[in-house]
C-alpha cells in the first residue's frame, strides 16, 4: 500500500480488523482494505504533519491529530472530504489522541503533558489532567475503553479512568517511555522507549535500556523485558486476542512476539 509521500507517523486497526487508518508527516490520513489494501478514502486538510489517528467503536468516525495544533473528526460514512468538528489546540500542540468510549468525547495528550476530555460534538473541553511532567508520546485504550494508559518523555506511563480522568496507576522506568499499550486478557501492561533517536549513536545498547518492559497493571511492578531493537522503541501493541505482541523501532524493524504458554499461567506473588 503506496499512499503517502513522507513518513508515516501511526497506523491504527478498526476493531473488526477490516479497515487500517494510516496518517503521516505528509499531512495526509488515509483508510485502507487491510485485507487487499485498496485505498477507501483520504483525509486532506491538514497543514502540518499529522501524527494520530484513531476510529470509534463502530467505525463511523475517525479522528487525527495534526502538527498545526488541532484535532479533527471526519464522518466515515460520508463523501465530504471535510472535517465535520475541528478543536483547535493553540496552546500545546497534541500529540496523541483516542476515542473514549460509545465515541461521545476524545481523549487527548499534549506536549506540556496535558491530558484533555473535549466533547466530540461540540469541541468543548470536559475535563483535565495534568499528571505527567514532559510531552505525552503515546495514548492508548482498554479493550473496553474504560480506561487508557499514556505514555510519557518523564520516564514513566500512566492508568487512567477514561470517563473520570482519576489517576489510577503509575509504572515508573528511567528513561523516556515511547508507548505503552494494556493487555485486553492479562493484567499486563507493556511499554517500549528508550533515549531520543539523537543520542543512540553514542550509547551502548545495554545502557540505551531498548527492551519493552512488561508491568502488573494492579501492582504497578515490572516482571519481564524482551530484548531485539537496537535502537528506542517507538511503538508497542498487544494483538486484539492477547497471544502476542507487536514493537516497532527506530532501527526500522517491526518485531512480532508470541507469548509461551507459561505466560498465561504467570501470577505475581502480592
Amino acid at each position: 500500500m503506496l499512499g503517502h509521500e513522507r513518513s508515516i507517523t501511526q497506523i491504527k486497526y478498526n476493531r473488526e480488523g477490516d479497515l487500517l487508518f494510516s496518517v503521516a508527516k505528509d499531512t495526509v490520513a488515509n483508510a485502507w482494505y487491510s485485507v487487499n489494501g485498496e485505498r477507501l478514502g483520504t483525509y486532506n486538510g491538514h497543514t502540518g504533519a499529522v501524527w494520530c489517528v484513531d476510529c470509534d467503536w463502530d467505525t463511523k468516525n475517525v479522528l487525527t491529530g495534526s502538527a498545526d495544533n488541532s484535532c479533527r473528526l471526519w464522518d466515515c460514512e460520508t463523501e465530504d472530504n471535510q472535517p465535520y468538528l475541528t478543536v483547535p489546540c493553540s496552546d500545546h500542540k497534541i500529540t496523541s489522541a483516542v476515542w473514549g468510549p460509545l465515541g461521545e468525547f476524545v481523549i487527548a495528550g499534549h506536549e506540556n503533558g496535558e491530558i484533555n476530555q473535549f466533547s466530540a460534538k461540540s469541541g468543548e473541553i470536559l475535563k483535565k489532567a495534568k499528571e505527567h511532567t514532559k510531552q505525552i508520546n503515546d495514548i492508548q485504550t482498554s479493550v473496553d475503553l474504560t480506561m487508557f494508559i499514556s505514555a510519557s518523555k518523564d520516564n514513566t506511563a500512566k492508568l487512567f479512568d477514561s470517563t473520570s480522568l482519576d489517576h489510577i496507576k503509575t509504572f515508573k522506568t528511567e528513561r523516556p517511555v515511547n508507548s505503552a499499550a494494556i493487555s485486553p486478557i492479562m493484567d499486563h501492561v507493556v511499554m517500549g522507549g528508550g533515549q531520543e533517536a539523537m543520542e543512540v549513536t553514542t550509547t551502548s545498547t545495554r545502557i540505551g535500556k531498548f527492551e519493552a518492559r512488561f508491568f502488573h497493571a494492579a501492582y504497578e511492578e515490572e516482571f519481564g523485558r524482551v530484548k531485539g531493537h537496537f535502537g528506542p522503541i517507538n511503538c508497542v501493541a498487544f494483538h486484539p486476542d492477547g497471544k502476542s505482541y507487536s514493537s516497532g523501532g527506530e532501527d526500522g524493524y517491526v518485531r512480532i512476539h508470541y507469548f509461551d504458554p507459561q505466560y498465561f499461567d504467570f501470577e505475581l506473588e502480592a
